[in-house]
């Protein structure tokens, strides 16, 4: 028998944690509301079109989402099998640095340490320490997630008795544990290449972060046949399936607190929708700032979370080819280039100044269902990590998005960003038909996130330890989801999705133990 409201749970925001955290309880047969601002349900796990052409906004691989690995198995839980990861292949990422150096990663993970023990062949011992490494900071990160969903005191003894690996890995940063273990800066270098699938500079990041990230690549890299909105596609009809529905162009503009407990949220339009559960998957720092009432803003967790800064930004240029792009150089692998050894100057900080860094894609050749038709139409995607520092003073309003000033800013970052892709990718530059640039402003404007920071919060060891980025809120009724529980990126929403559809329902954590 229902209570006085019409549904169970209302989940704010439908990126991977909001889904999954809609999808969970639905599986537990409790009707969700599911409300998304934007004009599609999905969040960065969406794709918009442009002459023909589809793009993912968001999700370039995965680890872990084959039928037999945990993401995987939680995603066929989840929608009953309709969505399906498939894998790129043996080799994922290629990294690229100066004078010519290349270096192929890929699975299984035994290869891989095989390939980097001939290429550094003095450091084998150091490899090996690495990858040991690798484990145990993942070990460490979960032990600390882990127990964010757990009622006292069985939180603070867990906390209590893991604290020596939980401080040796999780308040370290990347860069001063591969200090500790490797001697060789190219092989450091290496190493750390890849921060940007996550958004943690080596020398800011927790190492946890970056170990539970890179851990779970270590079996491989996949994309989801039909592309990212094939996730929405297959979770949704869950929630409808239990009686819930997903409402796109419905932003939330504030929470509704009653006697200290979240009853409902009210939309833009001033509708008041009441259930006795309410999740923001928005993320943390959006939650207090954009949503909580003053005075709640003021509770010790609030101004913990509120002192958080957001992550990394970035600009994509979505390009359109004509032609058989995997002869002139396209790859079903993604392609990190590094114009520096030390990957710690890999943002671009100084949009004046030359582009340090950049992460290439090829979207239409990891999935396999993809049909390039008789004009053999194919996509790609050129992506440099960013500070917002860059575009602060137009994102506050010296400058409107329309105006002269800012088409001439955006002119000319897309200009160098394809002059560069040329100079990478000189005989598929040629085949390009359609170009876009995507800017932080449009991300900040799309996720509403602060300073366009579409990793979520910050990735250094005070976010990892911070326990107000619990899924249960000191607010009854209300609850965090998505990948500031748990890790950035779509795999860490996910599991962040699974943790609070948990705290909620403890059922849940039956399928999660069994993953």
């Amino acid at each position: 028998m229902r209570g006085a409201t019409e549904y169970d749970a209302i989940v704010i925001g439908s990126g991977m944690g909001g889904l999954t955290t809609a999808a969970a309880l639905s599986r537990m047969e409790r009707k969700v509301l599911l409300l998304e601002q934007a004009q599609q349900i999905g969040g960065l796990t969406h794709t918009f079109s442009r002459e023909g052409f589809s793009w993912d906004v968001g999700l370039h691989y995965c680890g872990s989402f084959g039928r037999d690995q945990p993401a995987g198995k939680m995603l066929d839980w989840l929608s009953g099998g309709a969505i399906e990861f498939r894998s790129v292949g043996t080799v994922y990422d290629t990294l690229h640095f100066p004078d010519g150096f290349e270096l192929a990663v890929g699975r299984p993970a035994d290869a891989f340490k095989m390939e980097l023990k001939e290429r550094f062949p003095g450091h084998k011992g150091e490899i090996d320490a690495y990858f040991e490494a690798l484990q145990s900071g993942d070990n460490a990160l979960r032990l600390t997630t882990a127990e964010r969903s757990m009622p006292e005191p069985f939180r603070s003894a867990h906390r209590w008795w893991n604290k020596k690996k939980i401080q040796r890995w999780c308040n370290r940063t990347t860069g001063d544990v591969i200090a500790d273990i490797i001697s060789e800066p190219k092989l450091a270098a290496v190493l750390s290449a890849q921060w940007g699938t996550f958004g943690g500079i080596p020398d800011r990041a927790s190492f946890a972060i970056h170990a539970t990230v890179m851990n779970h690549y270590l079996d491989g890299a996949g994309y989801p046949a039909g592309g990212a909105s094939a996730i929405a596609g297959g979770l949704v009809p869950v929630i409808e399936a239990a009686g819930g529905c997903a409402r796109a162009a419905t932003p939330v503009e504030a929470l509704l607190i009653e006697d200290g407990a979240a009853v409902g949220v009210r939309t833009s339009l001033g509708d008041e929708i009441r259930a006795p559960v309410v999740v923001s998957a928005i993320g943390a720092g959006e939650t207090v700032k954009r949503l909580l009432p003053d005075n709640a803003r003021q509770q010790p967790w609030a101004v913990e979370i509120s002192r958080l800064e957001p992550s990394v930004c970035h600009f994509e240029v979505y390009l359109g080819f004509e032609g058989d792009i995997a002869r002139h150089g396209a790859t079903r692998s993604g392609h990190w280039f590094h114009e520096s050894w030390d990957t710690n100057e890999g943002l671009w900080r100084d949009l004046d100044g030359p582009i340090p860094s950049v992460y290439a894609s090829f979207p239409s050749l990891k999935d396999e269902t993809h049909d390039p038709g008789p004009r053999n139409r194919h996509t790609g995607q050129f992506m440099v990590l960013a500070d917002w520092s860059g575009v602060a003073e137009l994102a506050e309003g010296r400058a409107d998005v329309r105006s002269d000033e800012w088409k001439a800013f955006k002119k000319n970052i897309q200009s160098r960003m394809m002059a560069y892709y040329t100079k990478k990718f000189p005989a598929l530059a040629p085949l390009v038909v359609y170009q876009e640039l995507g800017t932080p402003l449009a991300t900040a404007r799309f996720t509403a996130h602060e300073k366009g920071g579409f990793y979520g919060l910050e990735t250094t060891p005070r976010r990892v330890l911070s326990e107000a980025l619990s899924p249960r809120t000191p607010i009854r009724g209300l609850y965090l989801s998505g990948q500031d529980v748990m890790l950035p990126g779509i795999a860490g929403a996910l599991w962040g999705g699974m943790l609070s559809a948990a705290a909620i329902d403890p059922r849940v954590y039956k399928t999660l133990m069994s993953a």
